[in-house]
Order: C-alpha cells, then structure tokens, then sequence
C-alpha cells in the first residue's frame, strides 16, 4: 500500500462552481451551496500566489502541468491569466511549466486565443457533438442553446492556432449517436478526443449541505438521474467508434480511451487515473484554497484542509488521502476480483460505484456491463497492437493486420 504520492496532480478551480452555462447534468454548479457566504466568487489574488508557488515548490518535478477548470475559467478574464503566467514565472525555479485550460468556448474571443497561443495554453472545448446533441443539456443561463457560440469559439482557436482537444461527454441523448459524434469531432479538426460517461444519482431530497448529487455509499433514498448514459448504451457507444478508428484511424486521431486502454494492456500505469489500481494522486483545489481529495468528490468529507494554512505537500500526503487512494483497489467487490478484464478496468472511478453484484455485493461500478462490453470487444486489436509495440513496430499496423483479417487472408487469433 502506498505511503506517499511522489507526484501529483491538482485540478484548479479558481472560479469555483461559477458558469455561464447551466448545463442540466454539470455535476459541480450545485457545489455553489457549500460555500453559502461566499458572494464574490474567484481566487483572490494571494490564494493564487499561494497555490502556484505551493504547486511548483512541492513537486520533485522537471515540469509542472496546471489545469485550470470551473465552472467556466474565462469568466475570470485574460488580465486574471496574465497574473497566473507571471506568478508562474516568478516562482518556476528553471522548471518547465505547462498549462491547460477547460472551457465551454463561449467567451473565447481574438483577445483570449491571442494570450492562449502565445503562453502555450492546451484548450480543452468541450462540446457534444452536432446541435440537436450539444444543446439537449449544455444551453445558457436563459436556456438557450450554446452550439453555434461554441462553434465561433473554436473557429477562433484554429485561426490563432491554438493547440486544442474535445472533451464529449456522454449522455442519454448522444450515447445512440456514435457514428454521428464521432464523425462530427473529427470533421471540426479534433485530433485528441476524449469522452466522458455522465453517471449521476440524485437523492430523493437535498442533503444537510442541500446537494442532490450524493456520494456512492450514501444510504439516502436516489435514482440514477434520467440524463445518465445507460452501461450497455456506453458499451456500444465506444465499441462502435473504435470499429471505425482501429479500421481507419490509428495514428491519424486520438482517442483518449483507446489511448489509455492500450496502455494497460502493455501493463504501463494509465495516463488516466479512472483506470489506474489505486487512485489519489488527482485532487482539486477551490477557490478559497480548500483542497479535496478529487474532483468528483467535492464534499465536506472528503475535504483535507485550506492551502492558506496548510502545506499542500503536506495535504496531499495525509493519511486520510493515502486511504481514499487505496480503498479504490481494496473495496473492489469479488465480482470485480474475479473479473477477466479487471486489470484494464480497475473498477472504474469510485464515483460510479452505487450497484451490486450478482450476489449482492455492494461497489459494483454502474457502467460495469459496458465496459465488459467493450474490453472485451477490442482485445483482439489490443493484443496485436502490444504485439507490435513489443517488437518495436507501429501499432497502425493493426488497420492493414484488420482488413487482411476480414478479406480471409489471416487470422483474428493470430496476435
């Protein structure tokens, strides 16, 4: 079990939970009622000071990634940004630093594509596919929709040439889509996709703190919320794309969990922390400085303490987090012990992990039946593709190794 992360990574949240959106399935603008008071939301600036200089001090590191995420950051403005560079400047002690930045593209206009390209920001857009599947659920504050804004936003990442990726997530209404999302991302120049499954479950009635999106061994009565992606309507979802892109796109578009599934399979720690054995080494950070113990677990309980009076380095190495990283691998239900597939899955995040097995285990992942589905879908590919890494050949071999296969020349089995 571990004692200590060595490296870590901070997701942070300098708006909070503040957006210009009001996207029905976000899971964090609700955590706007854990801080009551609070009536001027952004990181001031001596928080930010602090956490830039704790961030870079802490970490043994030769370069340093931010991620910087809301709500929406561009609400902050790019004079807000100027300072982070400078900040980041000030305290980088010859360490390369790196900088991403999650937005919904409403307000990136010339102004901010020029800050962007110019200090080498990584833009994350996120967008969910064509108009009828992006403004089901991401639509403004007035309810209306946001495609046609999104879309002016990144037409202004292209022109500055600012590097970006797509993050899509995937919902009830898109998940029977595939094909149409997948084309459209790829038609809109999206190199690097990623996807993310919506899984929420929401209480019957708010808890003390007046949430409704409640932790996954909470007892209170709660339904899956009906905006959730179904487990076998995800399964097919990814098992679809990948038919396409193992066929046709190996190395021409990335795709963020092929990416990573390819890397368990070769037995390499993912790049994605759902995926990983143990968790914890991904923690997010508030805009007063209070710091959790993940993203997706931003509650009371799992709060570790304020960096204004803190040491982060400390923080991230107290016990309590050390737990919460293990119990990840330690709670795993048998049903997941036994699983063939368990060593490229892991559970999945903790977050989905509301169901029971078979036999009435608890911890069961929600998506489990999808991600069985679509594991156990690729393997053929996978093992051929570490076949050729392994012997020091592209893994795109794997289309030309495919359509062999399928014109009867060789075999499936041959990897």
């Amino acid at each position: 079990m571990p004692t200590h992360f060595p490296a870590f990574h901070v997701v942070a949240k300098p708006i909070g939970p503040i957006c210009n959106l009001d996207c029905q399935y976000c899971f964090y603008l609700e955590k706007e009622k854990l801080y009551p008071s609070t009536n001027r939301w952004g990181m001031s600036a001596d928080v930010l000071e602090n956490f830039v200089r704790q961030y870079i001090e802490s970490q043994d590191a030769p370069t340093i990634s931010f991620l910087w995420q809301g709500g929406e950051p561009t609400l902050l403005g790019v004079d807000y940004f100027r300072q982070v560079v400078a900040l980041q400047a000030r305290y980088a002690s010859g360490k390369r630093i790196e900088n991403a930045l999650q937005t919904n593209g409403l307000l990136i206009d010339d102004a901010w594509a020029g800050f962007l390209a110019e200090h080498r920001f990584l833009v994350g857009l996120s967008i969910d596919g064509p108009p009828e599947f992006n403004d089901s659920y991401r639509v403004d504050k007035g309810g209306k929709p946001t495609f046609d804004r999104v879309m002016r936003g990144l037409e202004t990442l292209k022109r500055h040439r600012v590097e970006f990726n797509t993050l899509t997530c995937v919902h009830r209404q898109n998940g029977d889509h595939p094909q149409e999302i997948y084309r459209f991302l790829k038609e809109v120049g999206s190199g690097f996709i990623q996807f993310l499954p919506i899984v929420e479950r929401l209480a019957h009635e708010p808890t003390t703190d007046g949430l409704l999106r409640i932790l996954p061994d909470d007892a209170a009565p709660a339904a899956v919320a009906p905006w959730s992606v179904g487990p076998e309507q995800y399964g097919e979802f990814l098992c679809t794309i990948f038919d396409a892109w193992v066929r046709h796109d190996v190395a021409r578009f990335y795709v963020q969990m092929f990416d990573v599934t390819l890397e368990n399979w070769l037995g390499i720690t993912p790049s994605l922390c759902v995926f990983r054995e143990t968790c914890g080494a991904a923690l997010a950070v508030e805009h007063n400085g209070d710091l959790y113990s993940c993203d997706h677990f931003v509650y009371p309980r799992f709060k570790l303490g304020n960096l204004m009076t803190e040491s982060l380095g400390t923080l991230v190495n107290d016990a309590r987090q050390v737990q919460f990283g293990a119990a990840k691998r330690d709670a795993l239900p048998r049903y997941c012990q036994e699983c063939d597939v368990r060593f490229a899955c892991h559970g999945e995040c903790p977050k989905h992990r509301f169901t029971t097995t078979p036999d009435g285990e608890p911890g069961l992942n929600y998506l489990c039946a999808g991600y069985k589905r679509f594991f156990r879908h690729v393997a053929p590919a996978m093992d051929f593709m570490v076949a050729e890494l392994r012997a020091q050949r592209p893994p795109a071999n794997v289309m030309r190794w495919l359509a062999d296969a399928e014109s009867g020349s060789a075999s499936l089995v041959e990897a």
